[in-house]
Order: C-alpha cells, then structure tokens, then sequence
C-alpha cells in the first residue's frame, strides 16, 4: 500500500501546525522540517495511525537543509510513495522597522528563511524526485505583502516577492518536463498567528500600517490557522493546480 508523501516547513505552530495535523488525520506520511519538534504533533499521528519524521533545523541553514532532504528523499523506496509534495511554509518577519534601521543580521536570516531555503528546498526536492513515477508538486506559502509594498516590511515583502517569482520560473521549466512537477507561490489569506500580533505590537511611528492591522483584529477579520490551513490544503488537491502558477486563496 502506498500513501502520499508530504514535506512541510515551519510545522511548529500556526498555520503550519494546523497543515501537519490535517494531513496526518487524512492519512499522510509528513516529514516536518521545523527549529523545534511538536510533541502534540507526535502524539496526533501516533492516534492518527499515520507516519510522521520532525526534523529540528533552523531554515536560516537552507542549504544543510536541502542537502539532507535530497540525501534522504534518494534513500526512500520511491515505490512506497503515490505522490510526493513539498510546502515551503516557514518564514520569520525582521524587526518592522525601516530599512535604514535594520539590523543586518536580522535582515539576512528573514532573507534566507522566507527566500533562500524554500528556493533551496525545492530544487533538492525535485532533483532527488525527477524519475520518481507518481505525481509531484511544490506548493510556496506566499503572502499578499509580497504583491504590493508596505513601509518598514522590505525584507518580508522581498522575500515574498522573490518567491512569487522564482515560483513562476520554476513552473516554466516544469512545464517542458515529461514528468514535471505542479508548482505555485500560493497567498493564504490573513491569518491570526504569530506574526500578526508582530505587526500589530509594532511601533506606530516605525509602522505606519500598524493601525490597520490592529483592526483586523479587532473587527474579527483574522482567519484561524485551522481554517486558512484547510482552504490551502483544499487548494493543494485541487485538479488544476498549479494552472495558476501565482495565486491567492480568496480568489
């Protein structure tokens, strides 16, 4: 019998944990790739009856990162997998403060983790894949920051960006593949993590957008990690996914 292979990061908490556990409950094998294990986790896929790898290593090391993937996804019986996926889900925002004010090591870690390590994720993936039979795809969790600009979020926004866009180069050349893989920069919407209550703890003279943040919140217009997680989960198993190389769940 063969199951569906997931790799996802940042599986510790948020919205990527929510992903872990839905797809452990449906009966996925997930190999989670996070700073930190999830016990929780751990006991959901022992109850699940279902496999789970957690893997602790800080993405700011993508390329130890990818080495390891490629090394192990070529040790696995390609037989024992009917598909394999890749969800490049972790990211980490630099202080909101101006690009003048930023720290530059700071600055470097959100580049690697949100840009760098997905990039090289992904190509370990689909090397270590490439005559691999069964279905494959590479879902990058993008954000709307990353199509269009806000002050004092230039590490954040560039990183998205840059992952829309090697999302649309890599689509390109899985297209002139006999087997390529399905791709797409997917933005999941506004989600109550983290990261939001980052944004909204901001210094307003530092962020100017940091009213409007805080009243999503208050006007209850945050989606929960649980829900965004489904409908990303949803777009994943769509027919046609990856017809749209960039997208946005809400859309």
């Amino acid at each position: 019998m063969t199951h569906p292979l997931i790799v996802l990061t940042g599986a510790s908490r948020g919205m990527g944990l929510a992903m872990a556990r839905q797809l452990l409950s449906a009966g996925h094998a997930v190999l989670c790739i996070s700073r930190t294990e999830q016990p929780a986790l751990a006991l959901h896929a022992e109850q699940s009856g279902a496999t789970l790898l957690q893997w602790r290593h800080d993405l700011s090391d993508g390329q130890g990162a990818g080495a390891r993937l490629e090394s192990w996804l070529r040790g696995q019986d390609r037989q024992a997998w009917c598909s394999a996926t890749l969800i490049n889900n972790a990211g980490v925002m630099a202080r909101i403060v101006p690009l003048s004010q930023a720290d530059a090591g700071d600055l470097a870690r959100a580049l690697r983790v949100g840009l760098e390590a997905p990039m090289l994720l992904a190509s370990a993936f689909l090397r270590a894949t490439e005559d691999w039979a069964g279905p494959r795809k590479v879902l990058n969790i993008s954000s709307g920051l990353g199509r269009r600009p806000m002050a004092s979020q230039a590490g954040y926004c560039a990183a998205k960006a840059g992952m829309d866009h090697f999302t649309r180069c890599l689509a390109l050349e899985e297209a002139a593949k006999a087997n390529g893989a399905r791709v797409c920069s997917l933005a999941p919407g506004v989600i109550d993590t983290d990261m939001q209550t980052q944004l909204r703890s901001a210094a307003p003279d530092d962020f100017p957008d940091q009213g409007s943040f805080a009243r999503l919140k208050s006007a209850g217009q945050l989606t929960p990690p649980e829900e965004a997680a489904h409908r990303v989960l949803a777009w994943l198993a769509r027919p046609d996914f990856g017809a749209q190389p960039v997208a946005d769940v809400r859309d």
